[in-house]
């Protein structure tokens, strides 16, 4: 490639409001509108979701890094977006119903995303943008970085980032940052549950990637069943949980990865996967 197209393709990327690096078997998505605080606009939803529907039917993909460009991870939902539709002869109901659903969605893909998804957090995540935090599986943050649901603050509670919110952390915790408003430092994220690691600035996203490289050494199929086995177990009663999960086990056992494992595991040596 010479410097003109170089040049060009740098320019084209800098366009995308999302990008997508593929890094030894780790697809990085990066949010790149930095001039929103990269904000989850209808525009970024809709990059979000095809590009995980993607990579949900795309066998090289053994796992996912989610980071962001600019000063912020991400602000939440772009209000200036939502609030242009008070203008609609129904004030705004239809789009906000279109916009609280595409982004619930989106939410959910990354759960049912048959690879581990980690968030690279280099700064500022709140509103929706902390329940995309805390909607991926697992979570690395700069030292710098901050959490918060502050809609209470402008009169909108963040009802569907409580959703995420409380799933990661106790109801006490939840409910104080919902109520309260106010941002947490990373520290005290990673205490609560929200962050599973804390980096120094600058090192997030590499430290990610190889989370997410030490995770993809491991059988895919095995990766796919654990993930979702533990976030259906969670919706259940104990004992059913444990039916479910028993029956899962049986599954898992009779997969030709389990047995190659044992295997390797009895004969002390290294385990040859073939994702089945």
């Amino acid at each position: 490639m010479n410097a003109q197209s170089a040049g060009a393709a740098a320019t084209a990327a800098s366009s995308l409001i999302l990008l997508r690096e593929d890094v030894a078997g780790v697809a990085v998505l990066t949010l790149n509108h930095p001039q929103t605080r990269n904000s989850l606009s209808e525009a970024m939803l809709e990059a979000l979701g095809d590009a995980l529907t993607a990579i949900a039917h795309d066998d090289t993909v053994r796992a996912v890094v989610l980071a962001a460009n600019g000063p912020a991870f991400s602000a939440g939902h772009d209000l200036k977006e939502l609030n242009r539709h008070r203008a609609d002869a129904d004030r705004g109901r239809a789009y906000f119903k279109h916009m609280m659903t595409t982004c619930s969605t989106m939410m959910q893909q990354i759960v049912a995303l048959p690879q581990p998804v980690i968030a690279a957090v280099q700064a500022i995540a709140s509103a929706a943008g902390c329940q995309l935090v805390a909607s991926c599986d697992l979570a690395v943050a700069s030292r710098e970085a901050k959490f918060a649901t502050p809609g209470v603050d402008i009169g909108l509670f963040c009802s569907t980032p409580m959703v995420a919110l409380s799933r990661n952390v106790s109801p006490k915790h939840a409910m104080e940052m919902l109520l309260t408003g106010e941002m947490i430092p990373a520290e005290h994220a990673a205490r609560i549950g929200l962050v599973n690691r804390i980096v120094a600035p600058g090192r997030e996203r590499e430290e990610a990637i190889k989370l997410a490289r030490e995770i993809s050494s491991k059988s895919s199929l095995t990766v796919k069943i654990g993930k979702e086995g533990f976030y259906r177990q969670l919706e259940m009663r104990l004992a059913d949980a444990y039916t479910y999960v028993s029956e899962v086990m049986v599954e898992n056992m009779l997969a030709r990865d389990a047995e190659e494992g044992i295997n390797a595991f009895i004969e002390k040596r290294e385990p040859k996967w073939e994702d089945r």
